[in-house]
């Protein structure tokens, strides 16, 4: 009987320490954690690595795009994915997002960021 592989997450995250402690919380439900530092590099992550089930972005970063727009090309190019977004400057509004996105504003729980990643999957 073939094993299902783990359910791996993208951490989309320019702070290191922030995304150490999302990393944390990924781990702590029982998922594998995958980093990047922006979403240009999310991007290619995401085309490298067909396991990604959740994206789990901040809305502020440097590079070429936003996480609301990473949020958008990833809702098009991977509609399977469960996108959870995160801000401490930010609220958007739920039109503001993909369809079906979650948004967590920072400082978040890490006990419902767990819970909603395990819920989503």
């Amino acid at each position: 009987m073939p094993s299902t592989p783990p359910i791996t997450v993208l951490v989309v995250e320019d702070e290191p320490l922030v995304r150490m402690d999302a990393v944390d919380i990924v781990e702590e439900a029982g998922f594998v954690a995958v980093e990047a530092a922006n979403a240009d590099e999310a991007i290619r992550i995401l085309e490298t690595n067909p396991d990604i089930r959740i994206i789990f972005t901040d809305i502020d970063m440097p590079g070429s795009m936003d996480g609301i727009k990473l949020a958008y090309a990833v809702r098009d190019r991977w509609p399977p994915v469960v996108i959870m977004i995160v801000s401490g400057h930010h609220k958007p509004l739920a039109t503001e997002m993909p369809e079906n996105a979650l948004f967590f504003a920072k400082p978040y729980g890490h006990a419902a960021v767990r819970q909603a990643m395990i819920k989503a999957v």
